[in-house]
């Protein structure tokens, strides 16, 4: 019997829960906003907030720590510096919103994100990423027009 014990499956091993925990803790730190399963969004708010506490202490072992998690030192220092933000917060610095349900197999989605995220971290790479493909074929426009 599983009397008291936490936490779900999600019908994977150990080592690849933990790895896909890893990885939607980045993307939500990186992005501010993600869209995912409801139970996965479920599982992972306990996961982040442990992480946003390790930024509030700020001290060395907890930026190891930290960057065992998430891999990369980019990461690592928005964690901290999201930290900040809610230095002021003794819990509660996600939400989960339902989202509706997936078309391929009508799984229940929902978005996790931060209690006071910046409505423009999301996407910023992509959005830049399409500024430069629009400018660039604006100058290759001009330059057929031209010809």
């Amino acid at each position: 019997m599983r009397h008291a014990v936490k936490g779900r499956k999600f019908n994977r091993p150990t080592e690849q829960r933990l790895a896909m925990f890893n990885a939607l803790a980045a993307s939500l730190i990186e992005h501010e906003q993600i869209t995912t399963t409801l139970p996965k969004a479920k599982d992972l708010r306990p996961y982040i907030e442990r992480l946003i506490t390790l930024g509030k202490k700020g001290d060395l072992q907890s930026r190891r720590r930290a960057k065992a998690i998430l891999r990369t030192d980019e990461k690592t220092t928005k964690l901290f510096e999201l930290a900040k933000r809610f230095a002021g917060r003794k819990g509660g610095y996600t939400r989960v919103l339902k989202y509706g349900f997936r078309y391929g197999d009508a799984a229940p989605m929902a978005i996790i994100e931060f209690v006071d995220r910046d409505p423009a971290a999301k996407g910023k790479k992509d959005r830049a990423a399409a500024a430069e493909r629009a400018k660039k074929e604006a100058e290759e426009m001009a330059a057929m027009q031209s010809a």
